[in-house]
């Protein structure tokens, strides 16, 4: 089995590359199942319904979010009725939404997990509790789990690897934009990587307009940050995972960029 998870999807450029990257993508790795993280795809905040309309009927299966999902209040008039969605899950009980689903495509099964890190984001419940209850109770009956841990801190995105190996198939990380290199499957059969990266423009910063976010670093002064254009990167992850275990036999990053890939 395997599963494509695609990084933050950011603004209208990021839409634009999914939806001119996919076709390729599952042409050429045939993923059973696609997730992406859909927090930033409505102008680098949160999520409309159109919006999520469009990735499902582009071929994702199921969506994932963060920090910014309320930043569009569109999302709580339908968040409660999709299925295919999930936030983080260690929000206070109450809270709209789900924290963790079951995607069913083409005969396979993958149940994703949302949670949220608390070092330098906001101090919800605690995410390793939050993962333990969760995920331990996934186990009974579903061998491929997904875990989106949507964290600033490398340290804690880390934690949360080791934390869940041989627990989760694979454990991604979310949020910071920027793609790391330390892909690995754990000793107990556990995928890795601490952040997959982001899917928007490479000529702003972390997919935001340059000049709003240098002058914020220089002045401190409160600023408005848009959604930068331009030419764009695309960053992803593939996890093919065993069926009789649910563990990672292999992961691949997928590194795209805007004029320079070949379609093969």
């Amino acid at each position: 089995m395997k599963v494509l998870f695609i990084g933050d999807i950011v603004g209208n450029t990021g839409r634009k590359a999914l939806k001119q990257t996919l076709p390729h993508l599952k042409s050429k790795y045939s993923p059973d199942i696609i997730i992406a993280n859909g927090e930033n795809a409505a102008a680098g905040r949160g999520i409309t319904a159109s919006i999520a309309k469009d990735f499902f009927e582009w071929g994702i299966h199921g969506i994932t979010m963060g920090n910014h999902t309320w930043d569009n209040k569109e999302i709580f008039e339908f968040i409660d009725d999709e299925p295919r969605m999930v936030r983080p899950a260690n929000y206070p009980p109450g809270t709209p939404g789900q924290g963790y689903t079951v995607i069913k495509a083409g005969g396979k099964e993958l149940a994703i997990v949302n949670l949220m890190g608390r070092t330098f984001l906001p101090p919800l419940d605690c995410p390793f509790r939050a993962a333990d209850q969760i995920v331990d109770s996934l186990r009974k009956k579903h061998k491929h789990i997904l875990v989106d841990f949507h964290a600033e801190a490398t340290s804690e995105k880390i934690a949360m690897g080791w934390h869940l190996d041989g627990r989760a198939s694979m454990v991604v990380g979310t949020h910071t934009h920027v793609q790391s290199n330390d892909d690995i499957i754990l000793p107990e059969g556990t995928a890795y990587l601490t952040d997959v990266g982001m899917v928007g423009s490479r000529e702003g910063i972390l997919g935001m307009e340059r000049e709003a976010v240098l002058r914020k670093f220089k002045t401190q002064l409160p600023v408005r940050f848009q959604v930068c254009e331009g030419k764009w990167h695309f960053h992803a992850v593939l996890v093919q995972l065993d069926p009789a275990t649910g563990m990672a036999k292999k992961i691949q990053k997928i590194r795209l960029l805007e004029d320079e890939w070949i379609m093969d």
